[in-house]
């Protein structure tokens, strides 16, 4: 009589829906059978044991975890350490779950259900990097941008209804000389209560104001500091700044390579074209879903080039003589933009190195004010230029090639 062969379990696929104190996870056989489902704490220890219960039923093939950039950030970090792929999943549709009802352990077996269908299957982002810096830098950055604009609209408000002394003494400020003013104000005697009271506000928010504009200064700077240091390259792309650059990488990741096809990277951002046809009409429509504060920073790349590059000017004149409007033609734009800044975060590239352009022209004994206006640019854009503080494609192409037809006039007549 023959020993018997031992069964070998099938493999398994987990599903966890995350909270902010527990997660509950869930396990299903690839064949679509419920083992089990168990609440585990959100700390180093639950992870621990989360890990340890999925994986001993079965071998594992992969996890679907819910909000992996909020609630599940932690578990997911852990997963990846120890090598298991993680899969982030969406919620059910609101059809299926007033279907289905809701609980934290229907929740869990649908995710563990979404991840072995492997339908639209989305590699989460790694979060343990620079970019994961950067991401929470520009946390800090939006709301003390925020909270500025916020002090600034107060300001006018409370002067709209100040006492006219008051309003004639700041009628005709605006801006930071304003709020300057506004904050190195002092009480007055003989000020009623109302005064009193309205010229204090006013110094308040000034001040707030003051303090606002130093701390977004302060965010931003380490936003260029960290973009430098993780993509410089990025920051020489037309149009594009530090607050733009660093949207981007954050939208993509510590791990960009997650994001296969330049396609992909619109889609993402919200910038690929959607049919919207009907009938004898055949047209696309703006994209209204993705990441919207990465298809903001495609806007202001946009922007930025529809009022200095020649080339977008002269690409939106001829569309709009084909007969399209500039919402086809903005999306356009957006979409070939998604295309350009997916190669450079995917396959970041090394900043020019312009550090040689005023060394080259102080040796062919030219000002700066010579070459400016042989350029026929300001001598502040090309001093910035020479200085690494702004990078313009096009105008360094044609200083380089100009001081190189000074430098070897044998060769170019």
């Amino acid at each position: 009589m023959s020993a018997d062969v031992p069964v070998q379990p099938l493999p398994v696929v987990a599903g966890v829906d995350t909270h902010s104190e527990t997660h509950y996870a869930a396990v299903i056989s690839v064949t679509g059978q419920e083992l089990g489902a168990v609440e585990f704490q959100t700390t180093e220890s639950g992870y621990r044991a989360l890990e340890a219960w999925i994986t001993s039923l079965g071998p594992l093939l992969r996890v679907g975890v819910e909000g992996t950039g909020s609630y599940g950030a932690g578990l997911t970090r852990h997963l990846q350490k120890d090598g298991i792929t993680v899969q982030e999943v969406l919620r059910p549709a609101r059809r299926l779950r007033r279907m289905k009802g809701k609980s934290d352990k229907i929740d869990a077996y649908a995710a563990a259900r979404t991840a072995l269908s492997q339908v639209a299957p989305v590699v989460p982002k790694a979060g343990d990097g620079p970019v994961e810096a950067l991401r929470v830098t520009m946390m800090a950055y939006r709301s003390a941008v925020k909270a500025h604009t916020a002090a600034g609209a107060q300001i006018g408000s409370v002067l709209v209804t100040a006492p006219e002394e008051m309003r004639a003494r700041y009628r005709g400020m605006s801006g930071e000389p304003l709020v300057r003013a506004l904050a190195a104000a002092r009480q007055r005697a003989g000020e009623d209560e109302v005064a009193r009271a309205t010229r204090t506000t006013l110094t308040r928010l000034a001040r707030r104001s003051q303090f606002l504009a130093d701390q977004s200064q302060a965010a931003e700077d380490d936003l260029k500091r960290l973009v430098t240091q993780i993509n410089p390259g990025l920051l020489q792309a037309r149009g594009v700044g530090p607050v733009t650059a660093a949207q981007l990488l954050i939208t993509a990741g510590d791990n960009p390579e997650r994001i296969t096809t330049e396609a992909g990277f619109a889609a993402l951002c919200g910038t690929n074209p959607v049919p919207a046809s009907s009938g004898r009409t055949t047209r696309h429509r703006l994209n209204k879903s993705g990441d919207r504060q990465a298809n903001w920073a495609l806007q202001m790349i946009v922007e930025n080039r529809l009022s200095n590059d020649h080339r977008t000017i002269g690409y939106q004149t001829r569309r709009i003589r084909e007969g399209k409007t500039k919402t086809e033609i903005n999306r356009c734009l957006k979409r070939a933009v998604a295309r350009e800044m997916h190669h450079l975060i995917v396959h970041p590239r090394p900043p020019v190195d312009v550090t040689d352009l005023g060394p080259r022209r102080k040796a062919l004994n030219i000002t700066q004010l010579q070459a400016a206006d042989h350029m026929r640019v300001s001598n502040a854009t090309l001093s910035r230029l020479e200085r690494g503080k702004t990078f313009a494609p096009d105008l360094y192409h044609q200083y380089t090639h100009w001081l190189t037809e000074l430098e070897n006039p044998q060769q170019t007549s």
